[in-house]
């Protein structure tokens, strides 16, 4: 998605200072870094949106956002990262984290049916939660650095695209002028 268009929908700052409910956290909310699309804020953010998804417990946005205002990354897109995993790719995500975790234990893989339920975590989560925390976190590692590298060259080959594109234009009006 283009810059400018992830600008159109990210609020401004003077709205952010409008909505009532943030005035609780205070002026460090309003840092211009947080709210501004750059390599760096971009890259970070996808690293940590991608990384918390993975991160099998509830409040994913809450630690998202902190993070993003910890290293000073785009806060709404790494908040808004972490819905990757939703309650249709939650399965499948799990079970790969499961999977990986197992190889990596050199464990048996077994067959579970997973059900998004308090009953299921009590009586099934005992038998593979070592393998499960350990996938999760290589898993959020690779996803998260696979997103902050890629972001980061698309962000490189878009500046030098325009480099080039600039470029042209100006030794194009030269010759004509």
């Amino acid at each position: 998605m283009p810059k400018h268009t992830l600008k159109q929908i990210m609020p401004s700052p003077a709205r952010l200072r409008e909505i009532k409910m943030l005035g609780f956290l205070g002026d460090w909310i309003y840092q211009p870094n947080l709210w501004h699309l750059n390599r760096y804020s971009a890259s970070m953010a996808f690293f940590i949106g991608l990384f918390v998804a993975f991160i099998p417990l509830p409040g994913q946005m809450v630690f998202a956002a902190l993070l993003a205002i910890l290293v000073r990354c785009n806060l709404p897109l790494a908040v808004t990262l972490i819905w990757v995993t939703n309650p249709l790719t939650i399965p499948a995500l799990f079970y790969l984290a499961y999977r990986v975790g197992a190889l990596l234990m050199n464990e048996p893989v077994q067959f579970i049916h997973f059900q998004l339920s308090l009953e299921w975590a009590s009586e099934s989560l005992h038998a593979i939660w070592q393998p499960l925390l350990l996938g999760c976190l290589v898993c959020g590692l690779f996803f998260g650095s696979l997103g902050y590298f890629v972001i980061s060259m698309l962000w490189r080959l878009h500046v030098a695209n325009r480099w080039k594109a600039r470029k042209l234009r100006r030794q194009q009006a030269r010759e004509a002028g």
